[in-house]
């Protein structure tokens, strides 16, 4: 990429945050409440619905990119797939986040939404494993697909619980897409990953460190949603084998809390989809450890990841499968340290 490219891609970003921020302000002053209660870690009545600022500065962003940047673009069945789709869940989301629906409403949602990405194609057609070569998938890749954007979008929206977390998380994966995507011709992945990170960006700074709005759902489902969808979009990068993995990895915190979460609830007979404080990272807070500190954990586990990802390029192909098992380790460590901390602490239900 040319300097010159570049410093219009750059203004074109400090444009679109300047929308995010001005949308966010916006709803700040129409204070659509979020109102405390015992699963929730703020104690006053604060406004929701900073997403719309994500959500907006992205559709905006992808309208300009239809029209003026060509090389860009998804084949049009693709393209208009990720749009409805992810239009569609922002805007059920946003309405969840004034009426309160419930759960059902919103993974009906997401399903359908899922169903209308996979349904254009967006979906992950083979693999390409180190001396194997393409191993093509059918009808099994669809639905694994269609599995991974319900899980990740959720996932998000559960993680979704302290100031910054799941939007810096958000915008520190985003950047390592732009930088992958760039190096690898994956201009779509370029430009959707950018266009959601300058929305971020101009989200980040009325929610952290102090929280003047909160995303809500229509903001952390939406993330989660192009999140996922960007994961099936870099599984055709070229040159790179297994580059599924990539998001993952770059997400390695978020879904290891969530996937943990699921399965210490399911042993111990809970209810899973009722609501609770039972997350790592709620669990640490609860047991004394400032929300900012655990924020910038989790940011340090994306870039964490993000570095794994740069190694998992880089290397050979015959280290590349050990290379994703690497984002373990921290998490192992995280659990162990929430467990000892969350003792010391008299947490003994987590919830």
């Amino acid at each position: 990429m040319t300097l010159a490219a570049l410093a219009r891609h750059l203004s074109f970003a400090f444009l679109l945050m300047l929308l995010s921020a001005a949308v966010v302000r916006l709803m700040i002053a129409a204070r659509v409440m979020d109102t405390p209660e015992a699963r929730k870690a703020h104690s006053r009545p604060t406004p929701k619905g900073g997403g719309v600022g994500i959500v907006v500065t992205f559709l905006v962003g992808i309208a300009v990119l239809y029209r003026y940047a060509a090389f860009a673009r998804l084949a049009d069945p693709y393209f208009r797939g990720v749009i409805e789709a992810s239009a569609s869940i922002a805007l059920v989301a946003f309405l969840d986040d004034i009426f309160d629906w419930p759960f059902t409403v919103k993974l009906g949602t997401q399903v359908l939404a899922a169903l209308v990405a996979v349904g254009t194609g967006i979906y992950v057609q083979d693999f390409h494993i180190p001396y194997v070569g393409s191993l093509p998938l059918g009808w099994g890749g669809a639905a694994a697909s269609l599995v991974w954007i319900i899980f990740t979008t959720n996932a998000m929206n559960f993680i979704d619980g302290l100031n910054g977390l799941a939007s810096g998380v958000s915008l520190i994966a985003c950047l390592f897409i732009v930088f992958i995507a760039e190096q690898h011709g994956g201009w779509f992945a370029y430009a959707a990953a950018g266009l959601l990170a300058t929305g971020v960006a101009g989200f980040l700074p009325f929610n952290f460190p102090r929280a003047r709005i909160f995303m809500g759902d229509v903001g952390s489902q939406f993330c989660g949603f192009m999140l996922a969808v960007l994961a099936i979009v870099a599984s055709r990068f070229d040159g790179v084998e297994l580059s599924f993995l990539l998001m993952p990895m770059l997400l390695s915190g978020v879904l290891f809390d969530v996937a943990f979460t699921l399965v210490r609830r399911t042993l111990a007979g809970e209810a899973v989809l009722k609501p609770h404080r039972g997350h790592l990272y709620q669990v640490a807070q609860r047991s004394g450890v400032p929300a900012v500190t655990v924020t910038l954990v989790h940011w340090g586990f994306v870039a964490y990841g993000g570095a794994c990802c740069l190694i998992f390029i880089a290397v050979p192909s015959a280290y590349k499968p050990g290379v994703p098992l690497l984002t373990m380790v921290p998490q192992m460590a995280w659990c162990g340290f929430v467990a000892v901390r969350a003792q010391a602490a008299g947490v003994r239900h987590w919830g």
